[in-house]
């Protein structure tokens, strides 16, 4: 063979060899998601460690790791989730235990360039990356960009990637209630001090941009969570996300104050934002004791749809790692359940934060961050209620566009809400779990008097009365309601009906398990070539 046509062809073969599949993500195509939020420390351990030697209000390393999260991804998935959300993966602060304990959450982060060894290798976090697509599911990963984190007012800045003290603002307490102070001075406070980075300086724009450019194409992510997204300034966001070029939902803290919080998404910041007013709602419409305000959540639902841009892309939760596990604030667990069952099946993407499918009650941080193991992974009824309400939205989502239309409120009264998305009528109660004898929501629908129904939760057939009506009665409890013309779950595998195989997103899952088995054959392709390639090559030359 002539070495005219052998050196072309081993170079060829060499560079096909380097390419890398990357799997971005677009804003829409994690509309149809919902994501599983957990924490890398304290997901799931190696088989034969110590299980009872967490205790989190030691706020210490516990020994979860990118491997151990592969290895248990079937409880993430077999609840339906179509996504997992992972906290930092970057270098944190690793000098002598500071005041509020070690970094093992992730958030105190050094160096950007470099992965968090605690959590494993470089290879470990590809092959999470890579086992989530084989299985047709996304990687969304946390980052913070608007902090590093220090022991002192007057750190070692060689210890970061920004290593330029004229690259942070000057030091000065956050005045929370000044727009201008949140963004220019530092999170934290003297014992564990948060350096605030200057986000407005060119050096530190351009080498945050290759940054997340490389972070995202070298580990295959699909989406970015943005930790204290409001505390930089919002005209950073669109050229770092257009640098990531993937889903970006950001942290904006806040209450049930819509308009500060809508502000951060759109085109002139992020493509979403955690709904902060949404949860604040539902903990003060359903928790049990509390002040049962469904007026409150009404308020904000008819806000949102004017005030956000977008509410089909909101991140829709009832537990993070900032604050009280659900059933801290409320004993009742049907309170959970409808307040649950109105993240699924409302506007917006589901969020479930690690352990509220096992009751988990810790307070505020750190004793929010408990470990997942001393659950033994149980199905408790958290977890096949969140199951059932994932496989029924991944069925909506894969065979209709159920996902894009806006949801609407049919009726709502001191006891609860009818909510209606697409052809789905949900009514969700605060009365809690003991039996209300008399206690009834009665739902005007839009079917015609006499159309069958079936109640998803509890495959129990409804027919609507006189004008469309359907009347829930509480004798069993305040459970959550879900209906939809019996006639629509065909193909669901719900109720008795048989499962329709279907792709995830429209064929995105079918994709993303075709690219990844494609790059295999590929690479043993390529690999097989590399050497006959260097074989020919060096008889040639």
């Amino acid at each position: 063979m002539p070495a005219s046509f052998v050196r072309p062809l081993f170079l060829a073969l060499l560079s096909l060899f380097a390419v890398q599949s990357v799997y971005a993500a677009t804003a829409e195509e994690w509309r149809g998601r919902s994501i599983y939020q957990l924490i890398t420390d304290r997901f799931a351990l190696k088989e034969g460690a110590d299980l009872d030697s967490c205790d989190p209000a030691k706020q210490t390393w516990c020994g979860g790791t990118w491997q151990t999260i592969q290895s248990n991804l079937d409880y993430i998935q077999n609840a339906g989730f179509t996504a997992v959300w992972i906290s930092p993966v970057n270098q944190n602060y690793e000098g002598p235990r500071s005041a509020y304990g070690d970094a093992y959450h992730g958030y105190w982060i050094a160096d950007i360039s470099q992965l968090n060894n605690r959590f494993g290798t470089s290879d470990d976090l590809k092959s999470l990356s890579a086992e989530l697509h084989r299985r047709g599911m996304y990687l969304m990963v946390d980052v913070v960009v608007n902090n590093v984190m220090s022991t002192s007012l007057t750190p070692d800045y060689s210890s970061y990637y920004f290593k330029d003290q004229s690259l942070y603002h000057p030091y000065c307490p956050v005045d929370f209630s000044n727009t201008t102070s949140e963004e220019l001075c530092w999170l934290g406070d003297t014992k564990v001090p948060l350096p605030d980075l200057n986000t407005t300086h060119p050096t530190v724009i351009s080498k945050y941009g290759d940054w997340i450019a490389n972070l995202v194409q070298e580990y295959s992510i699909d989406g970015l969570r943005i930790d204290a997204a409001k505390h930089v300034n919002i005209d950073f966001w669109p050229q770092f996300c257009a640098k990531a070029g993937v889903f970006c939902i950001g942290e904006v803290f806040g209450g049930d104050d819509i308009e500060p919080i809508a502000m951060y998404q759109g085109p002139q910041a992020l493509d979403s934002v955690l709904n902060f007013p949404l949860y604040t709602a539902l903990v003060d419409a359903f928790t049990i004791p509390g002040p049962q305000n469904i007026s409150a959540l009404v308020d904000v639902f008819t806000q949102s749809k004017t005030l956000f841009k977008d509410t089909g892309l909101l991140g829709n939760f009832l537990e993070n790692q900032d604050l009280p596990r659900w059933h801290n604030l409320s004993v009742d667990p049907q309170s959970m359940y409808n307040a649950m069952t109105f993240t699924f099946m409302s506007d917006g993407i589901p969020i479930m934060y690690y352990g509220q499918e096992q009751y988990f009650s810790g307070n505020a941080d750190p004793m929010n961050r408990e470990p997942l193991w001393p659950s033994k992974y149980a199905e408790t009824d958290a977890y096949k209620l969140v199951t059932t309400l994932n496989k029924f939205r991944n069925f909506l989502v894969n065979t209709t566009d159920w996902v894009k239309q806006d949801a609407q409120i049919l009726t709502s009264s001191p006891y609860g809400i009818g909510i209606m998305k697409g052809p789905v009528i949900s009514i969700l109660t605060n009365i809690g779990s003991p039996p209300q004898n008399g206690t009834h929501i009665a739902v005007k629908t839009p079917y015609p008097a006499s159309t069958a129904l079936t109640n998803v939760l509890t495959c129990q057939q409804w027919a609507t009365g006189a004008g469309g009506t359907v009347d829930a009665q509480y004798t069993a409890g305040g459970v959550p309601t879900i209906l939809i013309p019996s006639n629509m779950l065909s193909g669901s595998g719900l109720c008795g009906t048989q499962l329709a195989i279907t792709a995830a997103n429209g064929g995105k899952a079918a994709a993303l398990n075709s690219a990844a088995q494609a790059t295999t054959m590929m690479t043993n392709v390529v690999a097989l070539f590399f050497g006959v390639g260097i074989l020919l090559f060096s008889v040639v030359v």
